[in-house]
């Protein structure tokens, strides 16, 4: 599963925390499908593992398979409300209604914040970092394998990520001095 999460500064006051929006993988290519999560309003940890655990429950139900179009919006008080669109075998549009309790949710989320809450913790502190460059848009993409420890490889792609943008905009400074 990779997830694409992006952070929205300025929520012009929406009581939604999150969208979730899979975009499904190109007919010609070997690239995957993804999910794209953007959150509004500060990132915190439970807010983020609430959206993905919203992009996780969205694969559960049964919407057509891999290419079906997924949009969801997480609302704190009603779970995550939204619909699935996807081609049947006569190549005709059918779409679904979609609806993830809060309770399943959170429970999902509880349990991812369990199996990977330090990558999730160090995500939501990235995306709230004061030092992105001016005009960035604040998103890191990041494979999720459901309620499974995440491999030392995928930390460090984060850091080296984080890093990289950080090194773009001038922010680090080579602690090694000529003589």
């Amino acid at each position: 599963m990779d997830i694409l999460v992006m952070l929205e500064d300025n929520p012009d006051r929406t009581p939604v925390l999150a969208y979730v929006n899979s975009v499904p993988s190109p007919l010609d290519s070997d690239r995957p499908s993804r999910d794209v999560v953007t959150l509004y309003g500060p990132a915190s940890p439970e807010s983020l593992a609430l959206a993905l655990a919203a992009a996780v429950e969205s694969h559960r139900i049964d919407t057509g398979g891999r290419d079906s179009i997924r949009h969801l919006g997480i609302w704190p008080e009603r779970g995550a409300i939204g619909d699935a669109a996807w081609r049947d075998v006569d190549g005709r549009l059918v779409s679904r209604d979609l609806e993830i309790p809060l309770h399943v949710l959170a429970e999902t989320a509880r349990r991812l914040l369990g199996e990977c809450g330090h990558i999730i913790q160090r995500m939501a502190a990235g995306l709230s970092m004061p030092d992105w460059p001016e005009g960035a848009r604040r998103a890191i993409t990041f494979p999720l394998t459901p309620f499974v420890e995440l491999t030392q490889a995928t930390r460090s792609r984060v850091d080296s990520m984080l890093e990289s943008l950080r090194e773009a905009d001038g922010f680090t400074f080579d602690t090694e001095t000529e003589n």
